[in-house]
């Protein structure tokens, strides 16, 4: 959501649909020896004490003014409903992603602790509706052209935080770390992450039904903004058409609103009287929301943000080690290889692999058995990849907890939510009405 792409224009410059296909495979699939990885943590932002209120714009403004203030070594930028995110600089290991954003985090908190303000780690602000905190041309237009479709778009521009954990592409050559196969793998060991680390079952303060309320909210999106392109096939080929046939969100402008169009394709625009130039390519990539999404490297979208001040670090050690590690790797593939015919020919996340992970989480006897096996190979590969015993003690109580019983943190949270005591470490984590522990 917080895509770095300037508002304004520059000099118009058009492409051809040619050109823009030749582009688009070109930035979206770079090749080599996975050499780094980064993650971008979002937070939902909430007075401290009284977590179930939002915190009134006059004083997130001074809060984010004062944030920015701060020599973090990763970008802060603001959601459109305020939500805050930390998007770590490419990292050449895990460890030095990991200390370098908790030491960011810790930095964070500081300063919004002294002005009375808590973030949290919910996939979905379980209490309140959207409402847009950032009023700007870019965010105007998403808000008036995802309204056509339903309010789901509303509650993803506003209401979700996510952990988006980020891999390079991969080698040109083929085996575990080849580009081809670590893209068939996200798009199936992705269900299992999702299922695994499933944590916003609440809307409203009401349960939805669905274990990841987030990941409802994007597959119900426009199929060609949030689903991913057909898994046959070279992924460059299929992702470039797959950008050229997705609808053009909106047309940017120097001055005024801007133009939401009705029907019209990137294609569409690239084969009018008036089409687009790089800078508006660049801006519609950013508009496409599918789980995986190719930005040169592989950026993991499916991942609700998790509770505790360090919750995040457990998706981020996991996933590397499954991609990162070449065993691990092996191991993944060949686990999740027979979900393949579950999900079938239809694109994620609206098949039915990727809607059984989003509702039931690791009730699904099939995930759970999946990530059993997947937590394993990545406990293995931690200590190959250099992780701390800390970090490996974290995944390690997760899967205690979660993996190894058949659930997900969402559960918690429902458990809260019908009053029933889930002690963890001497705190009480009873939803009473309003205040649960995050």
């Amino acid at each position: 959501m917080s895509d770095s792409v300037s508002d304004c224009p520059e000099q118009r410059s058009a492409v051809t649909d040619a050109e823009v296909e030749a582009l688009v495979r070109g930035i979206c699939f770079k090749t080599g020896p996975p050499r780094t990885l980064g993650v971008e943590v979002e937070w939902l932002v909430h007075e401290l004490r009284e977590p179930w209120l939002p915190v009134p714009p006059e004083r997130l403004r001074k809060a984010y003014a004062a944030l920015r203030s701060l020599p973090l070594r990763s970008a802060l930028t603001v959601e459109p409903g305020g939500q805050l995110e930390l998007s770590s600089a490419p990292a050449a290991s895990l460890m030095e992603c990991i200390g370098a954003v908790s030491a960011d985090l810790d930095a964070v908190r500081a300063v919004l602790r002294e002005m009375d303000i808590g973030i949290s780690g919910i996939g979905h602000d379980p209490w309140n509706p959207p409402r847009r905190y950032l009023h700007e041309p870019r965010y105007d237009a998403m808000e008036s052209y995802l309204d056509r479709t339903g309010p789901e778009g509303r509650s993803m521009m506003c209401s979700s935080a996510s952990v988006q954990v980020c891999l390079d592409a991969g080698y040109e050559e083929p085996g575990p770390l080849g580009h081809g196969r670590r893209w068939w793998l996200a798009h199936h060991l992705g269900a299992v992450l999702l299922a695994a680390f499933a944590n916003s079952p609440l809307s409203r303060g009401r349960p939805t039904g669905w274990r990841s309320t987030r990941q409802s909210f994007w597959a119900a999106m426009e199929p060609g903004r949030s689903s991913a392109p057909p898994l046959d096939g070279d992924p460059r080929v299929a992702w470039a058409r797959h950008v050229m046939d997705a609808p053009v969100m909106c047309i940017r402008a120097e001055k005024g609103p801007w133009r939401v169009p009705t029907g019209m394709t990137f294609r569409d625009w690239a084969r009018s009287a008036d089409p687009p130039d790089r800078g508006d390519l660049d801006y519609h990539l950013t508009t496409l929301f599918p789980p995986i999404r190719p930005r040169g490297h592989l950026e993991l979208r499916m991942i609700d943000a998790q509770p505790g001040d360090d919750g995040w670090i457990v998706p981020l050690a996991v996933t590397t080690a499954l991609f990162d590690d070449p065993q691990a790797a092996e191991t993944a593939y060949r686990t999740v290889k027979p979900l393949a015919e579950r999900a079938g020919s239809q694109p994620a996340p609206c098949n039915e692999l990727w809607i059984a992970a989003t509702r039931d989480g690791l009730t699904d006897p099939e995930l759970r058995e999946a990530a059993t096996a997947c937590f394993a190979a990545a406990a293995e590969a931690l200590s190959r990849l250099g992780a701390t015993d800390e970090v490996r003690s974290a995944v390690a109580r997760f899967t205690e907890r979660y993996v190894a019983r058949g659930r997900c943190p969402a559960d918690d949270l429902l458990l809260q939510f019908h009053g029933k005591d889930t002690r963890s470490g001497g705190q009480d984590t009873r939803f009473h009405g309003k205040d649960i522990h995050t």
